[in-house]
Parts: structure tokens; C-alpha cells; sequence
């Protein structure tokens, strides 16, 4: 988890800091707080700060919470993060003498197949998680929060775009639907928050993230990571459906300056989708682009659908391009294709093998 060791990951890191849109001076002698810390968008953050510590002298007191202790030893070691090993559902053991300044609330559960088998956890992660975080930053007199969500809260719609202010239908007799209701019900106690306490809270609606920084994990069973792994071995690209769904996506680096942006520019109480519409493709779609401009037609996409296929976790079609134009307005900009992302990420792997 040695986060920033490959060449992509040190031109990732120095564009970010060097991106004149972040107000990099707000940050200095402040104290953040990263839950999700061990993921790879909270290590990312976390690996960020570290950086503009050294570059800007900012002297940015990181607080980092996980629950693998072994992961938070190497954030402590890599980044001179202060590492809180605990349960997101249990009050968060954070002691520190002034106030809390900033937060980013990442920890959740995001694999497809857990949060099938376990909804009850998903839910209880989400809506206990949050709500001790939101009290830790009230208690701290935090000056932003931000919290991350979902492309998933949108459910189903027919529109072509969807902005912030829509929303869809959940079929809430599905127990996939836990993680994206889930979602919703956070985005209400975030704006709950806002609203009865004054609590300066954002809300972050990701895209599918991923890039340089994500870890080579056989563990990761998100698309973009199997498509990786197969044009890495040579490997056809096995669909187990027709890849009909559309994949909003967004580069790391490009999320993590949309996270600092949002942090320090955003509007309190209100949303922002982090996304790159260029980046929004179907399933299949992302999988020819692999196939083709990665591995240059070396391998091929076969859609082969399982018997068991109700049970593997794989969120409803979505037909619609998430837009940005909200975030743009704070002087974000996303840098790279869905080509680029890929080939980024896959350089990145190879040269930490």
C-alpha cells in the first residue's frame, strides 16, 4: 500500500498539487480527519496531503481511520498519518486538543457481492458510520465536511443526462438496493445536519473511480479492475451481461482534486457529481476500448451470461451520462479519457510488479 512509488502515481500527485484551482494556503496548519483511510480514494487523499505537506509546508495534521491495522501502520510510517483502528459503527476514539478543521468521510461497503449477502452491514456501515462521523465534526467545530456518495442514489431514470436535481426509482424489495439507499438516507442526514446544527457539510456523487493508485487486488472485483487484469494476462474479456449499462466514470487524481475542490470551494448542503462525461461509456463499450486501443485487438470481448447471475450483486442498467457541469462551475477540470485511465492505471500496476 506504498501508495505513490510508480512514475504515474508521482505526475498524478505533482498535477494535483500544482493545479492553482485548490486554494492549497486554506489547509495550512489545519487538522484532517480521512475515514475509509485504507480504501483506495482515502489513501489517495491521504497520500495527497502528505505531499502538499512536503511542497507547501502546510503542517496539515492527518487523521486517518481504518479498521486493518496493518494498512494503518504503513499509513503512519509512508505519510506521518495518526492512525484510529476501529468499527465506523462504534463512536470514533478521537482525541485531539483544538478543533477539528476538515473531514472526508469515505468508509463504506462497495463490493457488489457484499452488499448482496450482507444489507443489513451496508446499511448500518452508512447510517451509524455517518452519523458518528457528523457528531465528531460537530463536536470539533469542523469548517467542511465532505461526504461520499454515489452515482448509485440516481437509480433508475430515462433521461439522457441526469444533473443533481434528479432522481430515480430504487426497487426497494431488492437487497442490492441497500447500498444506494443507503446512500440517500445519508445525503438526508448530511443536509439534516446542515440544516438543525450549521454543520458545513458537502456531498460528493462519485463516478466508478479508478486509475493509478488502485491497488492490483484480486480481491477488487469491479469491472474496470477485471477488464485491467485480463488485458494485463492476454485474456479474452468475459461479459456476464449483454454490457448494456452505462459506466460513468472519473480518473483518481481527477477525484481527488474534485474532492479538494468541493472541500474548500463547494456550497454547503448541496451535491456535486464528480464525473468526466467524456469518460461515460456502456459495459461493452469499455470493454472493446480495452480490448482494441489497449491491447490493440489482441484480445477479444465474449459476453457469457451465468446461471447465478441474480446473485452476483451487478447494480440495474443505468442509460444515462452523469454531467458535471456543477463541479466545472468551481473551476474543476477533468484530464483524462476512458483510454487514458486505463492505460494510467495499467502502467502503474506493471512498474510495481
Amino acid at each position: 500500500m506504498k501508495i505513490a512509488a510508480s512514475s504515474i502515481l508521482k505526475e498524478d500527485i505533482n498535477n494535483m498539487l500544482s493545479d492553482p484551482n485548490i486554494p492549497w494556503d486554506d489547509l495550512k496548519n489545519s487538522k484532517v480527519l480521512v475515514t475509509g483511510a485504507t480504501g483506495s480514494i482515502g489513501g489517495l487523499l491521504i497520500c495527497t496531503l502528505s505531499a502538499a505537506n512536503i511542497r507547501y509546508n502546510l503542517k496539515i495534521d492527518i487523521f486517518a481511520h481504518g479498521r486493518s491495522i496493518d494498512k494503518g501502520d504503513i499509513l503512519k510510517s509512508e505519510y506521518n498519518a495518526k492512525f484510529i483502528a476501529s468499527d465506523i459503527r462504534d463512536p470514533i476514539p478521537l482525541n485531539i486538543p483544538h478543533n477539528l478543521d476538515y473531514v472526508f468521510h469515505c468508509a463504506a461497503i462497495t463490493k457488489s457481492a457484499d452488499i448482496v449477502a450482507k444489507p443489513a452491514d451496508v446499511l448500518s456501515t452508512e447510517a451509524d458510520g455517518l452519523r458518528n462521523t457528523l457528531n465528531i465534526a460537530l463536536k470539533h467545530h469542523c469548517k467542511s465536511f465532505v461526504y461520499l456518495s454515489s452515482m448509485e442514489v440516481y437509480g433508475q431514470l430515462d433521461n439522457d443526462t441526469v444533473a443533481e436535481s434528479d432522481l430515480g426509482y430504487l426497487d426497494l424489495t431488492n437487497p442490492r438496493s441497500s447500498y444506494p439507499e443507503s446512500k440517500r438516507f445519508c445525503e438526508a442526514l448530511c443536509v439534516a445536519y446542515y440544516t438543525q446544527h450549521s454543520l458545513p457539510v458537502k456531498i460528493a456523487r462519485l463516478a466508478l473511480t479508478f486509475g493509478a493508485g488502485v491497488q492490483n487486488d484480486e480481491s477488487n472485483t469491479r469491472v474496470y479492475s477485471q477488464f485491467a487484469r485480463k488485458a494485463l494476462a492476454g485474456e479474452n474479456i468475459e461479459l456476464h451481461t449483454q454490457g448494456n449499462s452505462i459506466s460513468n466514470s472519473c480518473y483518481t487524481a481527477d477525484t481527488i482534486r474534485g474532492l479538494l475542490t468541493i472541500l474548500l470551494k463547494g456550497n454547503n448542503g448541496e451535491a456535486y457529481n464528480v464525473v468526466n462525461p467524456t469518460a461515460s461509456a456502456t459495459i461493452r463499450d469499455m470493454a472493446n476500448t480495452v480490448a482494441n486501443d489497449i491491447c490493440g485487438g489482441n484480445i477479444e470481448v465474449v459476453i457469457n451470461v451465468p446461471d447465478d447471475i441474480n446473485i452476483r450483486g451487478y447494480a440495474p442498467d443505468a442509460v444515462y451520462v452523469l454531467n458535471a457541469d456543477k463541479l466545472k462551475a468551481l473551476g474543476w477540470v477533468p484530464k483524462y479519457n476512458l483510454a487514458e485511465m486505463y492505460k494510467r492505471m495499467i502502467a502503474d500496476w506493471s512498474e510495481k510488479q
